[in-house]
C-alpha cells in the first residue's frame, strides 16, 4: 500500500511516496503554480510515480497540506463575503479589542475586517448569556437582509449572533433558510465554526471561514477531479493547523482550520524525530523559499494554542492581525526564505525580506525573468549551492545572474565587494531567525541552550548550524529529506478532530451527571468526524481539557485531564471527583502557588479525538541504504564563504545519499542532497545515527 504526502509552498511543492510494506520512501520537489496551486500537485503526483514505476490505483491515500487558506486571507484573494449580526453589534469588527498593540506609534495600523460595514446587515433576534431567549427570530428581517447582501454581490455569508455559544438555535434556524431560499450561498455559522464566548474572536473566525470557503471548495473540487482523470480511486485528506488530518468534506465545512496546514506537518515531523532519538526537548526550524517557521517541542510533543493572529500588520507586534480561534500548533513564522528580496532601505541599512520573489518569477538565479537579488542568490554566491546540482540537477541555476542581482541591488549601493554583500544577506536572515525564536521560545519559558534543533526544508539545513551558534544551542539534527520534511510530516498525521465549546460554570455548582454529560456531548461531536471517516470507535483515542481559573480572574489556564479507560459516564465521574486537585497543580506548575480553598471556574471544554497513527517507520531509506564511509562519499572539494574567516575556503563537499550509519565527517563541509544543502561549520563534527539522520554538534 502505498501513500503520498504533498505539501504546497509559496515556490516549491514537495512530494512523498511511502511504502507502507517496504518501510521505503521515494521524494519529489517542483516549482508551485502560484496561478492554480492544483497544476503542480496533479504534474507532481504524475512525475513521481512515474519515475518510481508506481501506478496510481496502488496508491491508498494522498496527505495533502498547502498555505493556501493563510495567502487567501493575507491577500485578500477570498470571496466577497456578507455578515449578519444580532442587532445593534454591526461595528464587532471594527471595535476589535478597543486596545493599542503599541503605545507609542503614532501611526498605528490594524489589518482592515475580512467583512467591510457595507456588507454586514442587523437581523432581529437576541439570546442571553444563559442561552434563554431574549427576542425571537425575526425570519422577515433575515430575508431581507440576504436579499440585501446578495444584489451587493455576495458569495459567502457568516452568520455571527449574539451568545450563540450558550444556544445555537438562531443561528441554525438562519442557516437553514438561507440553504433554502438562497441555495447557491456558502454558509458558517459562528456556533459552528467556533463556540466561544468572546464575540469579536468569534466572528472573526467565522468570516474567515467563509471568506475561503468557496475558494477551498473549488480548488478540492479541481484536485479530486484531477486525480480521479489520472486513476486514483483512494482518499484525500487534508492536514489541520493542529497538526491531524481530516477528509476533504470536514475540510470544505472548516477551511478557516487549515491556515497552518503546512507547516504544522513539519513540526509534528520533528516531534516524530525528537520521540525516536529520545530528545526531550526540540526546537524544530522549516525554511523554505518563501518563510521561516519554528516551533517548540516539549517532552515528544509541540506545544498547541487555541489562538493565533493572521495577516499581521507588523511581524512580532501581537495584537496587529485578525485573531482567529482554532487549535493550532505553536509557531512563529517570519518572512524569510530562499526567495526573500534583498536590497537597502530608506535608512541606507540592508533589508532582507518579507517581500519574496516566490515561485514566479523567482530569484535572478532561477533564470525564469527575475532580478532581484534574493537569499537563494547570495547563497549561490558564496559556494554553499551548487549551480549543476539543484534539485539533484534538474535545475540549473545561473550564477552569474545571481552576480548581477546581488551587485546591482546590495553591492554597488552599500560599496562592498560582491562576497561581502552576499555574505550580509546570509547574515542578516540568520539574525532575523534567531531574534525571532528567541523572542517565541522567551514567551513560552522553554531554555532552547539544552535544546536540539531539528532543520528541514530547503534552506534550512544551509542557515541552522549559524543560526543554532547565534542561539547556543548545543545540538542540530539533518533528518533524511529534510528537504522535503513537511511533506513525510503529513504521512505520520492520524486522523483527528477537536472541539470547543465554551460553558462557564462553577466546579461547586456541578455534580458528576453534568460533567459527564457535557463531556459525553462533545466527545460524540468529535468522534463523529472519525467514524463518519471509516474509523472504528474502538479505535478512537479521546483527551479531555478544560479551561479554568479561579473566580473573579480575568485569564485561565488550560489543564488536560488524565486518560480515562471508560470515558461513559463512569470513568468520567472519577475524572469530576479529582478536578480541584488536577487544576490546583496546574496553577501551581504555572504560577508557583495555588489557592485550594477558593472556588473554581470552568470556562471551556475541549475534546480531542484522534485515530490510529500511521504506519510510519522512522528509519525509513531513500533508495538504496548508503553503505559508504566518508571518503566513498566525498564528491569533490569546492571554494565555499565562512564568515569567521571572512574570505572562500576550499572545504569537502560530501553526498549524503552515500553516508552509511557511523560515519563521521568534521567541518568545515558541505553535505547535499537533491533537495537540500548541509552547511557544517568550522569546528563542527557530525555524524549519520541509524535512523540516517545526519547529527551536528556544535564546536565549544
Amino acid at each position: 500500500m502505498y501513500r503520498i504526502g504533498v505539501d504546497i509552498g509559496g515556490t516549491f511543492t514537495d512530494f512523498a511516496l511511502f511504502d507502507a510494506a517496504g518501510g521505503r520512501m521515494a521524494i519529489h520537489k517542483q516549482l508551485t503554480t502560484p496561478r492554480d496551486p492544483s497544476a503542480a500537485v496533479l504534474d507532481g503526483v504524475a512525475t513521481m510515480l512515474a519515475a518510481n514505476g508506481v501506478a496510481i490505483d496502488r496508491v491508498h491515500d494522498i496527505v495533502h497540506g498547502t498555505t493556501l487558506v493563510t495567502n487567501a486571507v493575507i491577500e485578500r484573494r477570498g470571496a466577497v463575503t456578507g455578515m449578519l449580526v444580532t442587532a445593534g453589534f454591526r461595528d464587532i469588527l471594527d471595535m476589535g479589542y478597543e486596545s493599542r498593540y503599541d503605545l507609542y506609534d503614532l501611526r498605528l495600523r490594524f489589518p482592515p475586517p475580512i467583512v467591510p460595514r457595507r456588507l454586514r446587515a442587523e437581523i432581529d433576534e437576541r439570546m442571553r448569556p444563559d442561552g434563554k431567549v431574549e427576542r425571537r427570530l425575526d425570519r422577515a428581517s433575515v430575508r431581507a437582509a440576504v436579499a440585501g447582501l446578495k444584489d451587493q454581490g455576495i458569495e459567502a455569508l457568516a452568520v455571527c449572533l449574539l451568545h450563540s455559544y450558550a444556544n445555537p438555535a438562531h443561528e441554525q434556524a438562519v442557516a437553514k433558510l438561507v440553504a433554502k431560499e438562497f441555495p447557491d450561498l456558502y454558509v458558517s455559522t459562528s456556533a459552528d465554526v467556533f463556540p466561544n464566548m468572546r464575540e469579536f474572536e468569534r466572528w472573526t473566525t467565522t468570516t474567515v471561514n467563509a471568506f475561503t470557503q468557496p475558494m477551498f471548495d473549488r480548488y478540492l473540487r479541481r484536485l479530486e477531479d484531477g486525480l480521479a482523470g489520472q486513476g486514483f480511486r483512494g482518499r484525500v485528506y487534508i492536514m489541520t493547523s493542529s497538526g491531524g488530518t481530516v477528509t476533504t468534506e470536514t475540510a470544505r465545512r472548516y477551511p478557516v482550520r487549515a491556515l497552518e496546514s503546512g507547516p504544522a506537518a513539519g513540526a509534528l515531523m520533528s516531534a516524530h524525530h525528537g520521540r525516536s532519538l529520545a530528545l526531550d526537548e526540540v526546537l524544530a526550524f522549516d525554511m523554505g523559499g518563501t518563510t521561516a517557521k519554528g516551533a517548540l517541542i516539549r517532552n515528544g510533543q509541540p506545544l498547541k494554542k487555541y489562538m493565533m493572529e493572521v495577516a499581521r500588520v507588523h511581524e512580532f507586534k501581537r495584537g496587529s492581525g485578525l485573531p482567529v480561534r482554532i487549535p493550532v500548533i505553536d509557531m512563529i513564522e517570519i518572512g524569510a526564505g530562499g526567495g526573500s528580496l534583498a536590497g537597502v532601505d530608506e535608512r541606507g541599512l540592508l533589508r532582507v525580506g518579507p517581500k519574496s520573489a516566490s515561485a514566479d518569477p523567482g530569484p535572478a538565479c532561477y533564470g525564469r525573468g527575475g532580478t532581484g537579488a534574493t537569499l537563494t542568490d547570495a547563497n549561490l554566491v558564496l559556494g554553499y549551492l551548487d549551480a549543476g546540482f539543484f534539485l539533484g540537477g534538474a535545475m540549473r541555476l545561473d550564477r552569474k545572474a545571481a552576480e548581477a542581482a546581488i551587485r546591482d541591488a546590495v553591492a554597488k549601493p552599500l560599496k562592498l565587494s560582491l562576497a561581502r554583500a552576499a555574505w550580509g544577506i546570509h547574515e542578516v536572515i540568520n539574525e532575523d531567525v534567531a531574534r525571532a525564536f528567541r523572542i517565541h521560545a522567551s514567551e513560552r519559558g522553554f531554555d532552547y541552550r539544552g535544546a536540539s534543533m531539528v532543520a528541514f526544508g530547503g534552506s534550512g539545513p544551509v542557515h541552522a548550524m549559524a543560526i543554532a551558534r547565534k542561539l547556543k544551542i548545543p545540538r542540530v539534527v539533518f533528518p533524511v529529506g529534510a528537504g522535503v520534511m513537511s511533506a513525510l510530516g503529513l504521512l505520520a498525521s492520524p486522523l483527528s478532530f477537536e472541539v470547543a465549546r465554551s460553558r462557564r460554570v462553577h466546579v461547586a455548582d456541578l455534580d458528576a451527571a453534568a460533567f459527564a454529560d457535557e463531556f459525553g456531548r462533545l466527545v460524540a461531536e468529535a468522534s463523529g468526524f472519525l467514524t463518519r471517516a471509516g474509523v472504528a470507535e474502538g479505535d478512537i483515542r479521546v483527551t479531555l481539557r478544560l479551561d479554568m481559573r479561579y473566580q473573579g480572574q480575568g485569564h485561565d489556564i488550560e489543564v488536560t485531564l488524565p486518560q480515562a479507560g471508560d470515558f461513559g459516564k463512569g470513568g468520567l465521574a472519577a475524572l469530576f471527583a479529582d478536578l480541584p486537585r488536577l487544576f490546583g497543580a496546574a496553577y501551581a506548575e504555572t504560577y508557583l502557588v495555588s489557592f485550594l480553598e477558593e472556588p473554581i471556574e470552568i470556562i471551556n471544554w475541549k475534546v480531542e479525538a484522534a485515530g490510529p497513527a500511521p504506519d510510519f517507520t522512522s528509519g525509513y531509506s531513500l533508495g538504496d541504504p548508503p553503505s559508504g564511509d566518508a571518503k566513498a562519499a566525498l564528491k569533490g572539494r569546492r571554494r565555499v564563504y565562512l564568515g569567521e574567516v571572512g574570505d572562500y575556503v576550499e572545504v569537502p563537499v560530501y553526498d549524503r545519499y552515500k553516508l552509511a550509519p557511523g560515519t563521521r565527517i568534521a567541518g568545515p563541509c558541505v553535505v547535499e542532497e537533491r533537495e537540500s544543502t548541509c552547511i557544517v561549520g568550522k569546528g563542527d563534527r557530525a555524524e549519520v545515527d541509524w535512523h540516517y539522520n545526519l547529527v551536528a554538534e556544535l564546536a565549544r
